[in-house]
């Protein structure tokens, strides 16, 4: 809308990942210079972690553009998928094999291996660059490892890199994958720009997109959006972006600070103003206010749809609630119907925004069954769950726990802090209330029904 008036060929701060709009501060070109270091001197594995918005994506991108042609490279971005379509993915990355869809794991090895040594033999190298490998498996990561056995006596045959958040770095962490994590010899965490990046990223972007000195933003406008963004690129470019659409209301080319103020108050209330403490509190992060204006003017539409029963895993709902628990177990974990609700939007749009999905956003609904606990493995979307106490404890009334991941031996939940905290699958069966929640985008369709085996159905296991 604003890009005639400002003299601009395309909108310079859209959040799709294009290495053109690649800023390098010092810990982007570092970390870049740590990825084409490892893949370059054969290092085998490196794993490059951040945080939410902090450019990850974008710099694989920018890394793809810049290596040699005699590099294969395969890029894979689905991280839930089992070991089989792993490697199916793979090999269609790089080109090679049937693409059937039938191959059995033996045939997939072999043809990658295949491939390897004839790439290594005419003096190539191939990378596989994992995005989002925060959300592998245990068995996935441990089959990865595999893959780098493919080697000679004195060369690592493919180079492999993990990217993924910062909970990544605790999943490696784990025992079972001790080997694997030794393996890893290269590694950088990507942290956010620093204050006086702000400027050199704004105006970097406004010049890719053909707009330099068509508009200026003032140095007071620089500090308040760090103010508001605590250097995360994706919060930049969603505050800039409102700034110039206000900034072209006005008829104006300048972007003040007090134009930067209310594109932050439009965009998130006036609870954003000054979030530079990373991992607010949930119920900070989003009061019911800006629940309120999430639900209504951000996406249109937000008419809770309470579903039937899912057939085969439902049970009658036994919880009883009553005054809070004097003993309450593991309170950081015990959130209100306000702050689970909260929380689940926030994953939700964090998802939809990290994997370009903005149409998602649209129309969604809250989904609520009954379900039995031993069914909780098969729930691959963030969920919340009512609390039951455990025998002995006083009820609780209207808790929540709050999964964003579940993990082979239990799940990562999310506290009242907004910090990710590995709970086992023992703790949740004990306090399991079994009203289970997760929100969705609503397409065309007819609702979920009792005894319904079709594609929506199956979408809440994938």
């Amino acid at each position: 809308m604003y890009t005639t008036f400002f003299g601009l060929k395309e909108n310079p701060f859209n959040l799709t990942p294009d290495p053109r709009y690649l800023y390098l501060s010092r810990y982007h070109r570092e970390a870049l210079d740590h990825l084409l270091y490892g893949i370059n001197e054969r290092k085998g594995f490196i794993a490059i972690t951040g945080g939410v918005g902090t450019g990850k994506t974008t710099l694989c991108r920018a890394l793809l553009n810049r290596l040699d042609q005699t590099t294969k490279s395969a890029l894979i971005f689905s991280s839930f998928v089992s070991d089989l379509e792993l490697l199916r993915a793979i090999n269609q990355e790089f080109g090679i094999g049937e693409g059937s869809g039938e191959e059995t794991k033996k045939e997939c090895i072999d043809v990658l291996n295949r491939f390897l040594l004839e790439t290594f033999r005419k003096g190539g190298n191939a990378l596989l660059l994992i995005d989002e490998a925060q959300n592998l498996t245990h068995g996935l990561l441990e089959q990865i490892r595999m893959l780098s056995n493919l080697e000679t006596e004195k060369e690592k045959l493919i180079q492999i890199v993990l990217v993924g958040q910062s909970e990544l770095k605790t999943l490696l962490a784990s025992p079972s994958l001790r080997q694997l994590n030794d393996r890893i010899t290269v590694r950088y965490n990507l942290r956010p720009l620093d204050a006086n990046d702000i400027r050199g990223y704004v105006e970097h972007r406004l010049s890719i997109a053909g707009g330099a000195g068509a508009v200026r933003f003032t140095d007071g406008a620089f500090k308040k959006i760090f103010t508001y963004s605590a250097g995360n690129p994706r919060r930049i470019n969603a505050v800039s972006d409102r700034a110039l659409l206000i900034a072209y209301s006005a008829e104006k080319h300048t972007v003040t600070n007090s134009i930067i103020a209310k594109a932050v108050t439009d965009l998130f209330g006036e609870s954003e103003m000054a979030p530079t403490k990373r991992n607010r509190p949930l119920r900070r992060k989003l009061s019911l206010a800006v629940l309120i204006v999430f639900l209504f003017a951000a996406v249109g539409m937000a008419a809770w749809n309470f579903r039937e029963p899912l057939s085969g895993v439902l049970r009658p709902n036994t919880s009883s609630f009553g005054p809070d628990s004097p003993h309450p177990v593991a309170d950081a974990l015990m959130l209100d119907r306000k702050a689970s609700l909260a929380g689940l939007l926030e994953i939700f749009f964090s998802n939809s925004e990290r994997n370009g999905d903005s149409g998602d956003q649209a129309n969604i609904r809250l989904a609520s069954v009954h379900m039995a606990p031993e069914y909780f493995p098969m729930l691959k979307k963030p969920f919340r769950v009512t609390i039951t106490p455990r025998r002995g404890e006083v009820p609780i009334r209207d808790r929540y726990l709050l999964i964003q991941e579940v993990k082979p031996d239990g799940a990562l939940a999310l506290d009242i802090e907004g910090k990710l905290i590995p709970v086992t699958r023992e703790f949740i069966l004990e306090h399991w209330g079994g009203e289970v929640s997760w929100v969705y985008p609503e397409g065309t369709g007819n609702p979920l029904k009792m005894g319904m085996s079709s594609a929506k159905v199956r979408s809440i296991q994938e």
